[in-house]
This record gives C-alpha cells, sequence and structure tokens, in this order.
C-alpha cells in the first residue's frame, strides 16, 4: 500500500470517526430521521457535480428496485438506528460496537455460500469477535441495551447491503450508486422527517453538525473509499475498520468528555481481533502479487 494510500486510509477513518461525534450532536436537538434527511441531501449535493462528464445517472437506468434496497438497507434504517442508538449511548462506544460488521458480513456469506464456512483460525475469530459483541451489549444498563441493540441492527444492515450489492450492481460505476442510492434513500425518508420538523430552529452547531456529517462523513468519504478500493484494492480498503472505531473513542474523549470504560476498550480488542481472523485481514500484506 502506497503512502498516499495510507494518507487517504487515515482521513478517511478520521472522517467516518468523526462522523459518530456529528450524529451525537445532531439528535441533542433534532429528531434523527431530521439528521437522516439532512445528511442524505447534503452527501448528495456535494457528488452531484462529480457527475459531469461521466455519463450523469444513464447507467441507472432499468435498475430502480436495487437502488430502492439499497437506499432503505444500507442508509436509510442504519442512520436512523444509529441516531436512534446515540440518542443514549457515547459516539465512540456507538462506533466500538459498529465494528462487528465485517464480521456480520462474513457470517452471512458463509450462510449464503457453503464454500465460505469458517474453520481454524477463522472460527476462533467468529468466536472471538462475538464474545466482544456480547461483552458490550451485556455491559449497558437496562434501558441503554436497546440502543446497543440498535447498534447492531446497523452492522446486519452494512452487512446485508454489502453481499446483496455484490450480487445486483457490482456491474456499475461506484459513484453513480453511491449518488442513486442516496437520492432515493433521501425520498424514502422524507415524509417522515418532514412530519418531525422542530418547532423551533435549531442552534448553529446543530445545524453545522448535520451539515459537515453530509459533507464530510457521507460524500467526501464515499468519493475516498473508492478512491482507495480502486487504487489500493477492497482488501486494503477494509482496514478503515480497524482505523474508526479509535478516532471515534478519541473524539468523544476530547471533544465531549465522554469516558472509555475497560469494557469498551477490551470489547474493541475483541472484535477487531476476531475480524481481522474471520475475514482474512491478518494476512493482508502477504498475498502475493498485492501492491506495496
Amino acid at each position: 500500500m502506497s503512502r498516499r494510500d495510507l494518507g487517504l486510509l487515515a482521513v478517511l477513518s478520521a472522517i467516518w470517526g468523526a462522523s459518530f461525534l456529528f450524529i451525537k450532536l445532531g439528535v441533542e436537538e433534532l429528531e434523527p430521521s431530521v439528521v437522516v434527511l439532512g445528511r442524505l441531501v447534503v452527501g448528495t449535493a456535494v457528488l452531484l457535480p462529480l457527475l459531469w462528464g461521466r455519463g450523469g445517472l444513464t447507467p441507472l437506468r432499468g435498475r430502480l428496485r436495487p437502488l430502492l434496497v439499497l437506499g432503505l438497507v444500507n442508509n436509510v434504517l442504519p442512520f436512523w438506528l444509529l441516531g436512534y442508538a446515540e440518542l443514549r449511548l457515547d459516539s465512540g462506544l456507538t462506533a466500538v460496537i459498529q465494528a462487528a460488521a465485517p464480521l456480520l458480513t462474513v457470517t452471512l456469506a458463509a450462510r449464503i455460500d457453503p464454500s465460505q464456512r469458517a474453520s481454524g483460525l477463522r472460527l476462533a475469530g467468529f468466536a472471538g469477535g462475538f464474545v466482544g459483541v456480547v461483552l458490550l451489549v451485556g455491559a449497558q444498563p437496562a434501558g441503554d441495551v436497546t440502543a446497543a441493540l440498535a447498534v447492531i441492527g446497523t452492522a446486519l444492515c452494512y452487512a446485508v447491503s454489502v453481499l446483496y450489492a455484490g450480487r445486483t450492481v457490482r456491474d456499475l460505476p461506484p459513484l453513480q450508486v453511491s449518488i442513486g442510492q442516496l437520492a432515493t434513500a433521501a425520498v424514502l425518508i422524507a415524509p417522515i422527517a418532514l412530519l418531525q420538523l422542530p418547532a423551533e430552529l435549531p442552534t448553529s452547531r446543530a445545524v453545522a453538525a448535520v451539515g459537515l456529517l453530509g459533507a464530510l462523513g457521507t460524500g467526501l468519504a464515499y468519493l475516498l473509499y473508492f478512491r482507495i478500493i480502486a487504487s489500493a484494492g477492497a482488501s486494503r480498503a477494509i482496514l478503515v475498520t480497524y482505523l474508526v472505531p479509535a478516532f471515534a473513542l478519541g473524539y468523544g474523549g476530547v471533544l465531549l468528555g465522554e469516558r472509555v470504560p475497560a469494557t469498551a476498550l477490551g470489547g474493541l480488542v475483541l472484535i477487531l481481533g476476531g475480524t481481522a481472523l474471520a475475514t482474512g485481514a491478518a494476512r493482508v500484506g502477504r498475498t502475493r502479487g498485492e501492491a506495496a
């Protein structure tokens, strides 16, 4: 992996880590659905100008159904669940629990394709990762367990969307797919969000948080992610999973005064270690023929 790609990976991790902070600030004053709509609209607006000279949205003709499914499962549901969860959970802890997404992806893949079933170290990775998830969820007060389970729901949504996208839109340009699903997601959530608009204008802090969440955490982040995939490969891009929770914990601790309990750190180690073994990421860098 080149230094440039490593730099992009660090920037992407920092941005996605900050997204949990922005969500926390947004839902302090706005309903989760309103935060989701704002994020989607701003993110779409940031990406749209990039279609110039790239065929517009023409490649998406006849693909409305998969875009609607992805808009719902990859955007509306997980974004709303994150907002709901952060009404009760710290932003850093939310990021740590969501780090289980790749673990769920390979679990579902194994259910669909028997050849992907785990054994040996991969099986140990699954076990360790899920112990970490149970540790984090079980350590929450009774009233926060539902919120923690909502974060697991976001991870499950992302896992399902990855597998679904691989079967339905892998032949389409990533930029057009990103814009298409963001736009359809905005249409899906708009009726609910418009009914839940606040009676009073939110503070500039909440507005800025939603704006940054859309511009950076959705628009710019998608661009960086696909740039890394194109340059270094998907197996390297997945490494962002291991960096985001660290940034989120740092932002939450420094900017919001969130406490980082030992259970969060222990759960993070188990989840990331288990994910590395289960997905084979621990062997990234030793794969023959990949770029340095």
